[in-house]
């Protein structure tokens, strides 16, 4: 119940984009998705699985959960890789700036330019 007043109150931080379309479609075929409809339609045997429909309720809440790790790795992704870019970069720049300028230092190096 908490978990669900909480997703009610975060709620009204979403965005546009996410209100309106907040998951992805279903990756599953017609037929798969079909099997997975009918097999949460019958009633569960085991007890671990009649433990897990008391918390059906919370589908929604862990598509989005999932959908935010999701994001969150593609942007860890991104930022390492435009980490490794501004790096490569600022070498570049260096070289640069070594070939332009006119020091002991420089003029001791082999010019890069």
């Amino acid at each position: 119940q908490r978990i669900l007043r909480l997703a009610e109150m975060c709620r009204r931080l979403e965005t546009e984009e996410e209100k309106v379309l907040p998951f992805y479609s279903s990756s599953l075929a017609d037929g798969e998705q079909r099997d997975a409809q009918r097999a949460l339609e019958e009633t569960p045997t085991e007890p671990l699985a009649q433990a897990v429909q008391d918390y059906v309720g919370l589908d929604r809440f862990w598509q989005r959960f999932n959908k935010v790790k999701l994001e969150e790795q593609a942007l860890e992704r991104e930022r390492a890789a435009l980490s490794q870019r501004n790096g490569h970069l600022r070498e570049l720049l260096r070289q640069y700036l070594a070939g332009i300028s006119v020091s002991q230092e420089v003029l001791g190096q082999p010019n890069p330019l």
